[in-house]
């Protein structure tokens, strides 16, 4: 929902990124406002993922042109544990396993530590115990996945289900889910979705990143984003995102083609 006190939480402008000396994103713009959930969708190799990487602090990425401010600070001046501490959330498409770290340990220490960034109170282990269950409830999580280990010998949902129960944690300014959907059954994903849906309010924002239209079913978004080739070429409300899926990307392409050209030549064709 777009609301009319909302302010700029994200700002992107002409970003170019490069990994291994190939560059992957090219001239980037992208503004995000605080309520807007937005959707980035697009081919494989478009440049989605990386662009969320990138913006979360992935070593293996440069950035080779453009700027990111986040929430009027300079993001590439902050190391990407300090972008998690000031509320950016990255949700991986492949959240990895910790063996050995167990889940309730990891999550208290995360949530404590963002806490103590704000300036608010912390949790004791008994404290966090019955704070944890709680927001378990809201993704219908049994209480079990807080004595195993980071995700270890978790089933895809599951993981999904333990990404979205840190966001609901770490209550961040800004959420990029990678793909949440990737894996994900009917059920697993109505639950992720439900829990999404009742973490997005006027303060925060959201981003997916997605290829298909079936997780914006149940996330409707503000803005749908086509990504192609590194660069944003298309922006549209929700209904975009049900063309594309009846129509496929190459017509997007293609007009955005044709507009490139009658820029360059002033002439239609």
């Amino acid at each position: 929902m777009i609301y009319q006190d909302s302010k700029v939480l994200l700002e992107v402008r002409g970003l170019r990124a490069s990994v291994n000396g190939i560059e992957i994103l090219k001239g980037l713009d992208f503004t995000v406002r605080s309520g807007e959930i937005h959707a980035i969708m697009g081919q494989n190799g478009s440049g989605k993922s990386t662009f969320a990487k990138v913006l979360a602090g992935h070593p293996a990425y440069e950035v080779t042109a453009g700027s990111v401010v986040y929430e009027g600070q300079n993001l590439f001046d902050m190391k990407p544990e300090e972008r998690a501490r000031a509320g950016m959330f990255l949700a991986f498409q492949y959240p990895i396993e910790i063996p050995g770290v167990g889940n309730n340990q990891f999550l208290r220490l995360t949530y404590n530590t963002v806490q103590k960034q704000r300036g608010l109170e912390e949790l004791d282990p008994l404290e966090f115990d019955d704070f944890v269950r709680e927001k378990m409830k809201l993704l219908e999580m049994n209480p079990d996945f807080l004595d195993r280990s980071v995700n270890a010998g978790f089933s895809g949902g599951e993981k999904k289900r333990n990404e979205i129960l840190q966001m609901a944690l770490l209550e961040p300014h800004v959420a990029f889910l990678d793909e949440t959907d990737s894996g994900l059954d009917i059920d697993a994903l109505r639950i992720v979705a439900q829990g999404v849906n009742l973490l997005a309010n006027k303060d925060n924002a959201v981003v997916m990143v997605t290829h298909y239209q079936r997780l914006l079913s149940y996330i409707v978004p503000d803005f749908v984003h086509v990504m192609e080739a590194g660069r944003i070429i298309r922006t549209g409300g929700k209904e975009l995102a049900l063309e594309l899926e009846s129509r496929g990307y190459d017509w997007v392409s293609d007009e955005h083609q044709q507009a490139t050209e009658v820029s360059a030549t002033g002439v239609a064709t």
